[in-house]
């Protein structure tokens, strides 16, 4: 409770936060090419190792080439099909200090946001003790994360600029909310999103356009927040609704992405990741995708947010899977019902101090089995 008390004044005002974010980006196309370059000064005789956490869907492709991996270091290939873990994170850290014979200097993620999120999470855990779970929360962090970096190669999540790793606990699917959290230097590189198919490239975005809707309809809005969250939104408009080319869409959804992500450094999303998060949890639900899932059944409380996304969802020829709780068990549904509503921040900023006034758990249960 202490943790939740403390980000809401800080997100509402009542004790500004000195937030930090990320020190050092690169932008544009072909600037992947710029990673070893970047590495370089890290590396000092008898401690170079890096090491790279990549999604294995680039295995067999010209990028997994492209790597500036040296022979001291380790280059992991990593399955997003799934959210990711504590455990997966716990793993992670075993397998690199049984591997490397001295601590690595920096923490590389290439990837969407499950690779970014485990890499911030990995870079966090290789310098403190204990399991990731016992991190989840907010500034629960005390020791400096390893140098660590972020390659998105797909734009949406905004993780490649946020403080928070969010992971499927033992309990709960929560955030590392700290400020060693956020990456030291990011690569913005649009033409990694190449060939992404387009049912990802709709659903990461679409990640983006709605925690936009709901930090601009939030009760923690404030000017910062909201001056980044009009752009982003702007972008996305532009990028699902007109008719751009290839290049120009990548360009503008990975700007969309870095000024989402840095619209809720001082504000806070809401319904539908609440939501997504129970989702999550119990079926393993991507996040984009749960995102999405949820918010077409949420018109009560974002009526023009809900029918922009449809205008979208029309646009890119996007049908949206179907009975996807159809399966769930009571347990399941209580299950789901209660991760959503332990998330006592995002319920707030979306309907008040007394939110529990105006939904109850059987409210949340009804939205999940329309699913």
């Amino acid at each position: 409770m202490k943790d939740s008390l403390n980000i809401k004044a800080a997100l509402k005002g009542k004790k500004p936060r000195n937030f930090p974010m990320v020190s050092r980006v690169v932008y544009g196309p072909g600037s992947f090419d710029q990673l070893g370059e970047i590495l370089q000064p890290l590396r000092t005789p008898g401690k170079e190792t890096v090491v790279f956490l990549m999604d294995d869907v680039f295995e067999d492709g010209r990028l997994h080439g492209r790597v500036p991996a040296l022979k001291e270091d380790l280059l992991i290939l990593i399955s997003a099909s799934e959210e990711p873990k504590t455990q997966q994170v716990d793993a992670l850290v075993a397998q690199i200090q049984s591997k490397c014979e001295s601590t690595p200097v920096a923490i590389v993620g290439i990837g969407g946001g499950t690779l970014l999120d485990l890499a911030k999470a990995v870079a966090i855990m290789m310098t403190n003790t204990g399991s990731a779970a016992d991190f989840q929360g907010w500034d629960l962090v005390r020791e400096k994360a390893l140098y660590h970096i972020g390659v998105p190669t797909l734009s949406g999540t905004g993780a490649e600029v946020s403080r928070t790793t969010v992971l499927l606990g033992p309990k709960r699917k929560l955030g590392i909310n700290s400020d060693h959290t956020p990456f030291d230097q990011v690569v913005l590189d649009p033409d990694l999103a190449v060939g992404v198919p387009k049912d990802q490239w709709f659903y990461t975005g679409m990640d983006c356009y709605i925690h936009c809707v709901e930090s601009l309809n939030g009760g923690y809005i404030n000017a910062f927040s909201s001056s980044y969250g009009e752009i982003a939104l702007a972008l996305c408009k532009e990028v699902f609704l007109e008719d751009l080319s290839p290049a120009e869409a990548r360009e503008k959804l990975m700007m969309a992405s870095w000024h989402g992500g840095m619209s809720i450094a001082y504000s806070q999303v809401g319904i539908a990741h609440a939501l997504s998060y129970g989702l999550s949890y119990v079926m393993g639900t991507p996040h984009g995708l749960g995102n999405c899932l949820v918010f077409t059944h949420l018109e009560e409380f974002y009526p023009e947010g809900v029918r922009i996304f449809e205008q979208m969802r029309k646009k890119q020829g996007i049908a949206l899977p179907k009975n996807v709780t159809r399966s769930c068990s009571d347990s399941d549904f209580e299950t789901m019902t209660e991760v959503a509503y332990s998330m006592e921040p995002l319920w707030e900023n979306a309907l008040g101090e007394d939110w529990k006034s105006k939904i109850s758990r059987q409210q949340i249960r009804e939205i999940f089995t329309k699913i």
